[in-house]
Formats: C-alpha cells, structure tokens, sequence
C-alpha cells in the first residue's frame, strides 16, 4: 500500500485507484479513514484517478508524537498537500467529509487554482456546537463490545435517530468501517489522544466553530454541499445563507441522513458526478 514521507517524518497512507483520468482527493472526517470512501471511489474509478488519504493519527497512517502539536487543521491540511506535491499535481477536485471539508478549504484558499471543484460533505461555513459536543462525547471511547456483531449494535443504538431505516447489513458494514480488526475485535482506527487535541482546540466550553471568513475567500471555487437532512453539524439556515453568498455553490439535501451522508445515495452519487463533469 502505498505512502509518503512527511517533512516532519510521518509516513501517512493513501490509496490510488481508477485510472489515468482527472485527479478526484478524498478526505475523511475527524476519526474516520480511506474506508468510508470505498463506495464512491468504486463508482468513480471508471472515469478519474481516485485518492484517499489517512491524515496522520488515522487508518494506516503514523500517530503522532505530540498529539496536541500535530493533530491540527494547519498540520492536516499541510500533510494533504505534501501528498498534492508528491504526486506532481496541478488541478484537481476535492471531496471532503467535514473535519475532511475544512482540510479541503484550507488547501483551496492556500493553493489558488488548484482546486477545480470542492466537495463539502455536511461541513459548512459554521459548525454546530451541538453536533460538536456529540461527537466529542464519543471521541476516543474504544467499543464496549468485543466483536463485530456487538459493534454494529452499538453503533445502531448510538446513531438510529440520525440514520432511521438502516439495515442489520448497513450497520454491519459501518461497524467494519469505523473499527480496524484485531483477531476478530473491533478497535480504534484511530489514535485515541485526538481526543486530547480536540479538547484542547477548545481551550474551555465547546463552541460553534466559524468558518465563515475561510469560506467567503472561496467563491470563486465551484462547490457542491450534500447535507444530511437530520445533520447537527451543518443546519439548514447555515446552508441557505452559503448559498446566497457564493455564486458557484450547489447543494442537496440528503433525506434519513445525519452527519454525515455515505456518499453512496444516488441524489449524492448524481450531484457529484454533475459537477465533476463540469469542472475537471
């Protein structure tokens, strides 16, 4: 499997697939990995070259030695284009799943046209302080249970509200995304110290987060926002009000979607073929 070096000596994985067509990057979320793109990246594969990185701490990718110093948005994003850079790339479009969107953000504000078309995956201009604390709520906790089917049932359990009508199958299948298997138990894929970082990040009570002045740089970079319908991350008013600033924004609305959307519904999958189509 492939990885790269970098510059502070991290050796952080990334996976390379589809074929010699234009360069699509997914990121994923704040514990998340190249797994939850499996999917999509099945999908896309005929038409681009597909790459899925591991930010440092998570999936296949070394943990770091200081957490608070290297588990940062200024950090990741620098690890993202290191990865840009060692594959000599000049344009491509970007697919990000919230912490995943903000990198992408960041590399599109750093790099000037690069970025053909960004993707924001339930992460919009603000972040919501009560999907924050959710998540925070969770964050580093290994499961309870000591094998896959306990794991899907406490994922379900967990997550129904925001993921109604998801089969036995469905859940199974996010179990084995969220958790790396260790003979046959589930476990973090992910250094448990990020929570250490993130709490850090706070420096107190858990706030919204406002990106709106990274975003307001940004409209002229074609994007597409999916949110899930029951998301506590990305609101509905936050959305509308993204629209209405940026020219070149689309967006859809995912129904029975939380935070955040698999990117395997057919109005996401068509969404963003649309406006890969158009840009790259």
């Amino acid at each position: 499997m492939p990885h790269f070096t970098t510059q502070d000596g991290r050796s952080l994985h990334y996976c390379d697939s589809g074929g010699a067509g234009p360069v699509v990057l997914c990121l994923a979320g704040l514990t998340r990995n190249h797994r939850d793109f499996e999917p999509l990246a099945a999908h896309l594969a005929p038409h681009h070259r597909v790459l899925r990185l591991d930010s440092r701490g998570r999936g296949l990718s070394d943990r770091a030695v200081d957490p608070i110093a290297e588990y940062t948005v200024p950090v990741e994003t620098a690890d993202a284009l290191a990865l840009i850079d060692h594959l000599e790339l000049t344009r491509l479009a970007i697919i990000g799943t919230s912490r995943g969107g903000i990198l992408g953000m960041a590399i599109a504000a750093a790099r000037p046209g690069l970025v053909a078309a960004l993707v924001l995956n339930d992460l919009g201009a603000l972040v919501e302080a009560q999907g924050l604390k959710r998540i925070i709520g969770y964050l580093g906790r290994a499961p309870e249970s000591r094998d896959f089917q306990g794991a899907a049932r406490e994922s379900e359990a967990a997550n129904a509200a925001q993921f109604p009508g998801l089969t036995a199958a469905i859940w199974a299948r996010m179990a084995r995304q969220l958790y790396d298997d260790d003979a046959g138990r589930p476990v973090l894929a992910y250094d448990p110290r990020l929570r250490d970082a993130v709490a850090a990040s706070f420096e107190g009570e858990v706030a919204s987060v406002d990106l709106w002045p990274l975003f307001e740089t940004l409209t002229d970079v074609p994007m597409l926002v999916i949110r899930g319908a029951l998301s506590d991350i990305l609101t509905a008013e936050t959305l509308a009000a993204m629209a209405a600033r940026h020219p070149m924004l689309q967006n859809v609305t995912i129904a029975d979607r939380g935070h955040a959307p698999f990117l395997d519904e057919p109005l996401a999958i068509t969404a963003i073929d649309r406006i890969l189509e158009a840009r790259l």
